[in-house]
């Protein structure tokens, strides 16, 4: 070879080395400006494909990701790339954020993981240190929806009422806040938003007798710039705002002493261009309105949709769901923007279906409803009067003594399970519930002060108590709306057609949230463990795959050296669980991350449970009347956590199988708070009698265990 020709290619190599060396620090900068999380990339999200920045991944909440390369021609061939072991054995309902090549995501009792979101390699992991007494204080498991991301932070609502800034790179506390009262029974589940350099979060407690307001913190400081209470307090101080002065004409009685509920513990929008933050509260403390507000009223602003003006907090309208809501049919689900035409007119709208059964669509920037229509079986109400925008109640919805069957219960049509819109397709995707509640007011009900505080006789709703005549739904009225025939459903709701496009029946399953995806896509989970990929336009199922685990969380995706992935995380737990549903039967069995790829092989790992073998006999010369009061009992202030008919779902111990010694020290426990520190409630009130009827009643349910397990 000649030194001409052995110049060249030394040229040549040198400028292929160059050439590498570009591409290479060109790919570097793109994953570094992808981990740059400022107020520029949250509002530029939705058309930012590779990244999920934010809770629902856009200021608008669509859960919409414009990602294709797995789509509804390849999606068979989706299979799984990783998966990380949590460690956690209670629910998982987080939905992973992905910036910079990283995933964040929270578990149960608020601990915060960072992954490698090419492996699932952990990078780090922060333990929220969370006080353990709080768990007693969260209605529906101790669990946590995520984090958010800003300029080099990580954001987490703790479920004690802390909200922690935590460095991105490695983990370590940044600053720390309290934002509850420590002496009073506030949580926060929900995740945390970063609007306008404010970190946003709510609360929750309702059920215990709190009352609801939202904060923004300084993002880089984590001092309060604002505050708003959703429900007035003492009208004989001075009200926080006039929204709060116009409010209080809304109550009667002293619903102040009770707390009054309005609790905002999930859901948030924003719209960057209006300055207008839209928060979704909850229901009334107790739920019958006939006790906390015995003279009636629409008690704003439970059950409502406000709009916030980001900068002071100040409300600028609110449209309220529930007027006077005794049902707990909360507002706190899903808040989507989008810009629809209506009437041969554009229209900048938000949408929300809440518990109560209705679809709604509003302009976001007056308030003006737009549309309500029925998603499910509804008898609560037979439509929503579009002039007045309130709903049309059947006779004796609003239910005295007598148990009275409403649909939906109070699990809700649509729970906090995230919908998403596809603005493709124009459908919003919802995971949809259908439920009964036999609602009734308890006679016996006593305010009681960081204990459940509901007023309805929950014992005999669930069968755990007085039996007695339920006044059927043909007594009362038609509702409105359809069944799916089935406990849940997914369904696509065309906002402007105003009706179901489509729906998949779920006959044995619980559906999670939702994603979809420019691919024509949508993919859900269930509580029996599937993971499913669905068309977008006509729901036919397209992939499924079983992972062992029940799925609540909605999955997210993302795309890195252009392999796009969707991660979920998997982990039984939440109300249902707690009430005693656990359709895999797998007991504190570890939540995972699992994240699939096209192509992928890695096997999907064993789940392996605790073992539970039977528990030894235990004699009891309870009398039948002792045993009935204990399940009355059991019904009221236990079953929320131990399960109805003391069968646990495996979240919270199983008392069926409790040790003996257990059993011994039943009174220190239940009474004298020896279980505390590990979130057990201290019933100081309860007698020495009610203590041997709840004793009583459990073993009776452990002799039925071992009495059905010789059959």
């Amino acid at each position: 070879m000649s030194s001409r020709a052995i110049e060249l290619r030394r040229i040549s190599w040198r400028h292929a080395m160059a050439l590498l060396a570009l591409l290479v620090a060109a790919q570097g900068r793109g994953q570094e400006s992808g981990s740059i999380v400022d107020d520029a990339a949250l509002v530029a999200a939705r058309r930012t494909p590779d990244t999920w920045l934010s809770y629902g991944r856009d200021y608008a909440e669509t859960r919409f990701s414009p990602l294709a390369e797995i789509d509804a021609d390849n999606v068979a061939r989706l299979g799984l790339a990783w998966t990380y072991d949590t460690g956690a054995i209670r629910g998982l309902e987080a939905t992973p954020l992905v910036a910079g090549g990283v995933l964040y995501a929270t578990t149960s009792w608020s601990d915060v993981f960072a992954l490698d979101a090419r492996t699932g390699a952990l990078i780090w992991k922060w333990d929220a240190r969370a006080d353990r007494v709080r768990g007693a204080k969260a209605c529906c498991d101790v669990v946590n929806r995520g984090v958010a991301l800003y300029e080099g932070k990580v954001y987490v609502g703790v479920i004690d009422g802390r909200l922690a800034a935590l460095d991105a790179k490695t983990g370590a506390p940044v600053w720390d806040v309290q934002t509850t009262p420590v002496d009073e029974p506030y949580t926060i589940t929900g995740a945390p938003r970063v609007v306008d350099g404010k970190v946003v979060i709510g609360n929750g407690g309702a059920e215990l007798g709190v009352r609801g307001y939202v904060s923004a913190y300084d993002a880089q400081t984590g001092a309060l710039v604002w505050r708003f209470h959703t429900v007035p307090g003492d009208p004989s101080k001075p009200f926080e705002s006039a929204a709060l002065e116009a409010a209080a004409k809304t109550w009667t009685g002293e619903w102040w002493k009770m707390g009054g509920g309005g609790t905002a513990w999930d859901a948030f929008a924003y719209d960057p261009e209006a300055k207008l933050l839209y928060v979704g509260t909850g229901n009334g403390s107790p739920w019958d309105r006939n006790i906390r507000s015995p003279g009636g009223g629409d008690n704003l602003y439970l059950s409502s949709i406000l709009a916030l003006d980001v900068e002071t907090g100040n409300l600028v309208w609110h449209y309220q769901t529930t007027p006077g809501d005794t049902w707990d049919y909360t507002a706190v689900q899903q808040l989507t923007l989008a810009d629809l035409t209506i009437g041969g007119r554009e229209r900048k709208v938000v949408m929300q279906a809440p518990k109560n059964g209705f679809f709604y669509v509003l302009d976001r920037l007056t308030g003006e409803l737009l549309s309500a229509d029925p998603i499910t079986r509804v008898t609560w109400a037979s439509g929503v009067d579009l002039k007045t925008g309130r709903p049309i109640e059947t006779p004796h919805a609003r239910y005295a003594e007598a148990l009275t069957t409403i649909a939906p219960g109070p699990g809700g049509a649509h729970n906090w399970q995230p919908m998403a819109f596809n603005p493709q397709a124009g459908l919003v995707y919802v995971p949809v519930s259908e439920s009964t509640f036999a609602y009734g007011r308890n006679p016996s009900f006593r305010f009681r002060p960081g204990a459940w505080n509901l007023g309805i006789d929950l014992a005999a709703a669930i069968g755990m108590g007085r039996a007695g005549p339920v006044r059927p739904e043909s007594e009362y009225g038609a509702g409105t709306g359809e069944s799916a025939g089935a406990p849940s459903s997914l369904l696509a709701w065309d906002p402007v057609a105003k009706r179901a496009r489509w729906r998949v029946p779920h006959r044995d399953a619980i559906g999670g949230g939702t994603l979809t995806t420019a691919g024509n896509l949508v993919f859900q989970g269930t509580d029996t463990g599937y993971l499913g990929a669905y068309r977008a336009d006509t729901g036919e199922k397209l992939w499924e795959k079983n992972v062992g685990l029940g799925i609540m969380a909605a999955p997210s995706t993302y795309s890195i050296d252009g392999t796009q992935y969707v991660a979920v995380l998997a982990g039984m737990g939440g109300a249902t669980a707690l009430y005693g549903r656990n359709p895999k039967n797998h007991f504190k069995a570890t939540g995972r991350v699992y994240a699939f790829a096209l192509d992928a092989r890695a096997e999907v790992p064993q789940v392996r449970g605790v073992e539970r073998p039977l528990p030894a006999p235990i004699a009891s010369d309870a009398t039948p009347d002792e045993i009935a009061r204990g399940s009355e009992l059991f019904g009221q202030r236990c079953a929320m956590c131990h399960g109805v008919a003391a069968q646990s779902g495996g979240s919270i111990a199983d008392l069926r199988y409790a040790a003996p010694a257990t059993i011994d020290a039943f009174e220190r426990i239940v009474r004298g708070g020896a279980y505390a520190g590990l979130g057990m409630p201290t019933f100081d009130w309860l007698s020495d009698a009610d203590v041997d009827a709840l004793r009583a009643y459990v073993l009776s349910r452990r002799a039925a265990l071992l009495a059905a397990s010789e059959r």
